[in-house]
């Protein structure tokens, strides 16, 4: 009784997979709408599925219009037979089509077909309609070393319908400030207190906002906006950090010891790593230290076989003027340690990378062959000396 029951529910499974499978064959997967921003490339796609005899001989991609975009005949390698500027042809493994359209406007609007030429079945097809949206774009937070060039930029996907550009500060504490403007019509328009160390573009599309030197209190968010006809207002906020670099305590241009306490904490010190070691019994301590703010984070990467003697330790220390003093201790056996670099890795939100310091276990024995090389050249000139004064002068 239970060997029919299971006989027949095996039977109603593979008659539910069978159907699944012939309905699924030669059928077009792609999306069915996609939005896309206008001033950014494309990327449609298709896939279809294929019955075991199937082969695709041809893809075919037709835009809104009807007109064929880009065409290629299958095979190693792809032949292509049709290709519209600005299209290109991304991926085109087996039953897979990925094409792009390097870059977005309102004209693309519509929908697409992607047609594949199968053979013995014939053409399959599938649609994605497209809709393009109009929007600021920028390229995220920003990050400058006080002193240097800090360079703001935001782009328009239509730059034709752009009439003005403003930007405009908005500082920590709440308060916005227009910086610069730009217009059709005029010239960049730049407010106190940027002027002569600001530069705006002459351009609507793609606006720079450019600040040499920039200064710690040039750090807040800045706003694009971009005046647009009939679209209205779009704007987009990056926001600028700036960060002094790190100099020894006590004696730097914004030291506490200068401005007070008070005064440091407005600033950001980047960090300036170095490591020190000792060796004693075999062992070796090597000590990773810096000081920024906000406090950096240390690891240590050890190539090769381990000779670690467990985790790092890191402990961290407020200096009172804002910034924190951190230390990254790692213990390590001198006789298994290969030779192979062992370094500290000080990662910070100032920094574009993390920095890298290297631990030079050689630093000891070639000062050591340095002092001893001194020695021999000054007995060699003094003996130089004696022989010479007892030749010719004693």
């Amino acid at each position: 009784m239970c060997g029919s029951s299971l006989a027949r529910w095996l039977l109603l499974c593979l008659e539910l997979l069978v159907m699944v499978v012939v309905r699924i064959q030669g059928e077009v997967i792609t999306l069915s709408n996609l939005t896309a921003v206008a001033g950014l490339p494309i990327m449609l796609g298709c896939n279809v599925t294929l019955a075991t005899e199937d082969k695709v001989m041809q893809v075919r991609w037709l835009d809104q219009h009807n007109q064929l975009l880009l065409s290629y005949e299958t095979g190693r390698p792809v032949r292509l037979t049709k290709q519209h500027d600005g299209v290109t042809l991304l991926s085109s493994h087996y039953n897979v089509s990925l094409i792009t359209i390097k870059r977005a406007d309102l004209s693309h609007e519509g929908c697409y077909r992607c047609v594949f030429d199968i053979y013995p079945s014939g053409g399959k097809e599938g649609q994605t309609c497209l809709t393009i949206e109009t929007k600021a774009i920028n390229e995220g937070n920003k990050t400058a070393v006080s002193g240097t060039l800090a360079t703001l930029s935001c782009w328009y996907g239509i730059p034709d319908r752009v009439q003005q550009v403003l930007w405009r500060k908005t500082a920590n504490q709440g308060d916005t400030i227009k910086v610069a403007s730009f217009s059709k019509r005029g010239n960049p328009s730049i407010d106190e207190p940027f002027q002569g160390r600001t530069v705006l573009s002459h351009t609507l599309g793609t606006t720079e906002l450019s600040i040499q030197p920039v200064r710690t209190e040039d750090e807040g968010c800045y706003t694009c906006e971009f005046h647009t006809y009939p679209e209205g207002t779009r704007s987009a906020k990056t926001c600028l950090f700036v960060y002094e670099p790190n100099q020894p305590y006590g004696t730097g241009r914004y030291s506490a010891g200068r401005y007070g306490a008070s005064c440091h904490n407005l600033f950001r010190v980047l960090p300036n790593p170095a490591i020190t070691f000792v060796t004693s019994n075999g062992i070796i301590e090597a000590n990773c230290t810096t000081t920024a703010r906000p406090a950096a984070h240390m690891i240590w990467n050890v190539e090769g076989e381990n000779g670690t003697l467990g985790p790092s330790t890191l402990s961290a220390q407020d200096q009172g003027d804002g910034t924190t003093f951190v230390t990254s201790t790692l213990y390590l056996q001198e006789k298994l340690l290969p030779d192979l670099p062992v370094k500290c890795i000080v990662h910070h939100q100032g920094l574009e990378s993390p920095m890298s310091v290297y631990l030079n276990l050689n630093v000891g024995p070639a000062l050591a062959t340095v002092i001893s090389v001194s020695c021999v050249v000054v007995l060699l000139i003094c003996s130089l000396c004696v022989c010479l004064c007892k030749c010719f002068l004693c």
